[in-house]
């Protein structure tokens, strides 16, 4: 069920960013939901690859790359859907963080409070 909500809070997320920021763009509700599936999965099985391919300039960079990484996750999940288009690295890499960022803002609504 936190899995569901999780995706649903990313969707809207997504719609949120595709109408604030210019060159993102999403044509419906039903793509901002499988950009949301297409991103998760792409982070759970790409992002581990290509974080050990870059594992020498990542460390060079302190990290840094990561935020190149997480662009590259965008731009390829604007390849894969046809409803989401993002235009160029620089756009992907804002969208990026602004999405990490309203995920976290979105996420902390769903957790649950350990009071004994």
């Amino acid at each position: 069920m936190k899995f569901i909500l999780r995706i649903l809070l990313t969707a809207l997320a997504v719609l949120i960013l595709a109408n604030v920021l210019p060159n993102v763009t999403v044509e419906s509700y039903i793509s901002a939901i499988i950009v949301a599936l297409v991103l998760s999965l792409l982070n759970f099985i790409v992002k581990p690859i290509l974080i050990i391919l870059t594992l020498p300039v990542t460390i060079i960079t302190f990290g840094l790359f990561l935020l190149i990484i997480n662009a590259i996750i965008i731009l390829l999940a604007s390849e894969l859907i046809g409803g989401f288009e993002v235009n160029g690295i620089w756009w992907a890499l804002l969208f990026s963080l602004l999405l990490s960022f309203l995920q976290s803002i979105l996420f902390s609504f769903l957790k649950e409070d350990k009071k004994n």
